[in-house]
């Protein structure tokens, strides 16, 4: 039995239909899923990777400004006995199924200025020189501590 793809008595739809309508629904799911939020407990243990798609490491932590709770940086632990922190900077992330991709090189990641880990906030000094290296604007909040990043 032939089937006449312009003939409506036929039971099967014309394939150049069911194309149409595959991508109409995924229009229409696109249109219809909210942007995507930022979901900081999930996020720890993942991959990070630069922007190049290579490994920087399993994320430890994320540090938020304090002003409006947006993720800025997270970080990678390293070395086993003088522990410190190498942080990478958020902006411009993509979200992956299992990894997030950053949008500085490991080379920018590799050069930052090497925070010591000691207690959960960072000095106003460190703040500055993260914020500097990654060429990112950085001004002080106006509070008692003067630090713009909390951990999270």
């Amino acid at each position: 039995m032939t089937t006449d793809p312009q003939d409506p008595s036929t039971d099967q739809p014309n394939p150049t239909d069911n194309e149409q309508d595959a991508v109409t629904d995924r229009q229409d799911a696109a249109e219809s899923q909210p942007d995507a939020k930022w979901s900081v407990a999930e996020w720890h243990g993942r991959m990070l990777r630069d922007s190049a798609g290579d490994k920087i490491g399993k994320l430890q932590d994320v540090y938020v400004d304090i002003e409006n709770d947006e993720p800025q940086f997270a970080t990678v632990k390293e070395g086993f006995i003088g522990r410190h922190l190498t942080f990478v900077p958020l902006g411009g992330i993509k979200i992956g199924p299992d990894d997030l991709q950053v949008a500085v090189t490991k080379e920018q990641i590799e050069s930052a200025p090497n925070i010591q880990e000691h207690g959960e906030e960072l000095s106003q000094d460190d703040e500055s020189a993260l914020y500097h290296h990654f060429e990112l604007n950085y001004t002080p909040p106006n509070t008692e501590s003067g630090r713009r990043l909390a951990r999270r």
